[in-house]
């Protein structure tokens, strides 16, 4: 898992957690805050009640009394009949859809009720202060007093679901905003640590695209201080590679270079020496010219590696290639073979180091002369393809079999299916040669399904 992802869950996670817990935590408290005022309301209530009883009851009978407190407290009811529920205010000017849900009780001294609209069974005798009760399938909660000075009994009761709607209500439209939120604060999460981890991938750009004949250390001025120890040990590291690397080209340059005088010198003597003795020192000729091979191998190798001189500039690949097979003509006339080319574009411009093209372009010819047998041919065709220009050349020798066509590019690989001379590092030269110029090589069966091999480049054309 990314780093990015991690962290991402990670803070999303817990943001999200602690909220639940502050949510939750916000709607308890809330609810209970709605339930103490709901009592305290009804508390008042009650007192209210209580306060025009010991008014009425000095100056009215008891029949008056009970019609008096009725036409006070009870709700008229409204001559809308449409749905009850569907709006809180009723029509008419009735007044409101919750004040149903409130109930008086007042009894006389000796237990008479005055007014009684809840209906309640209060078998048990009335007590004074909070409790609930159940009437009609409903939970009532109610608050119940008895007048010191006139000895009446006064009870305000509120329906249970009432009071939970209205304060689960309120407590819900509180923790809202805090819900709405929450996907807005994950984006931002996310937002902001995509945005801290800019310095980081800022610094792995270079670090991608870093050749290994170019390696230099990275811009520690905008890494951040957390990762700057660790670009400070990736620069230590960089900078010991390309000692390393570069001592590794420059012994294989002087080691090669050095085999060069004292090879010439021995391919000299050779020569005299086979005049004087004819057919005496044709093996050991052949061996001292595979060896002059490989030396010239290892110091082109060195140098591609390198990429040193390596200036490129506008070269007609058609040029280059007829070049080429021109160059490599007295090879196939020993061999009878007739070199083919099929080109349809004679301006075909590239921009490319023109003795690089040349070497490779000699040295794939070569191999497929090689590895043809007499009398046969060895066909190059050019074509035009996104953007480039493909050159492929075709022998008609064992070929290369598809499982092995991948190892076959490596260095110092021979396949036995491919007898010959060479070390192993023709076909690694070409293909280094043409990923300096940006393109592409690639080794595939002939297109008519006869044996042979076909080595395939891919080179950009000239913008």
């Amino acid at each position: 898992m990314s780093l990015t992802r991690k962290l991402t869950l990670l803070v999303t996670g817990t943001v999200f957690f602690i909220t639940l817990i502050a949510a939750g935590w916000g709607y308890y408290v809330s609810d209970h805050q709605m339930e103490e005022l709901f009592d305290a309301e009804l508390a008042q209530s009650t007192r209210i009640v209580q306060g025009l009883v010991e008014h009425l009851s000095d100056t009215q009978s008891f029949e008056q009394l009970s019609r008096t407190l009725s036409l006070t407290l009870q709700l008229p009811e409204s001559t809308y009949q449409g749905p009850e529920e569907e709006d809180e205010i009723l029509a008419d000017g009735a007044g409101h859809k919750y004040e149903r849900k409130l109930a008086f009780e007042v009894w006389t001294p000796d237990g008479n009720p005055v007014l009684d609209t809840l209906n309640a069974n209060d078998d048990q005798g009335l007590k004074p202060g909070f409790d609930w009760l159940e009437v009609a399938g409903y939970q009532w909660r109610t608050f119940t007093l008895n007048d010191p000075k006139t000895g009446f009994w006064i009870r305000s009761a509120q329906r249970e679901d009432v009071r939970d709607e209205l304060s689960q209500e309120i407590a819900v439209g509180n923790l809202l905003p805090f819900l709405l939120a929450l996907p807005l604060l994950a984006l931002a999460v996310v937002g902001s640590i995509q945005l801290g981890f800019q310095p980081l991938r800022k610094l792995e750009r270079p670090v991608r695209n870093m050749a290994p004949e170019n390696i230099h250390p990275l811009d520690d001025r905008q890494a951040p201080r957390e990762v700057a120890g660790l670009v400070h040990a990736v620069n230590g590291l960089l900078r010991r590679l390309n000692q390393a690397l570069e001592r590794e080209r420059r012994f294989s340059a002087d080691a090669a270079h050095e085999l060069r005088t004292p090879l010439a010198a021995l391919r000299l003597n050779l020569e005299q020496q086979a005049e004087r003795y004819p057919g005496e020192f044709e093996n050991l000729t052949a061996a001292v010219d595979r060896m002059v091979h490989l030396v010239e191998q290892l110091l082109l190798l060195s140098k591609v590696d390198a990429g040193v001189d390596f200036r490129s500039e506008p070269q007609n690949l058609a040029e280059l290639v007829e070049q080429s097979i021109a160059d490599v003509a007295p090879l196939a006339l020993k061999k009878q073979i007739e070199p083919e080319l099929d080109n349809p574009y004679p301006l075909a411009m590239i921009n490319c180091h023109n003795a690089l093209i040349t070497t490779m372009m000699r040295s794939l010819l070569a191999n497929a002369i090689q590895y043809s047998p007499p009398r046969t041919q060895v066909s190059t065709t050019m074509r035009k393809v996104n953007g480039g220009f493909k050159v492929s050349i075709c022998d008609q020798g064992p070929g290369i079999p598809v499982k092995d066509r991948e190892r076959a590019l490596s260095r110092f690989t021979r396949l036995d299916q491919r007898q010959g001379q060479g070390a192993g590092l023709g076909l690694a030269i070409a293909q280094r040669i043409v990923e300096l110029h940006g393109g592409k090589l690639s080794l595939e069966g002939r297109a008519d399904g006869e044996h042979g091999l076909c080595v395939t480049i891919w080179i950009p054309a000239k913008p």
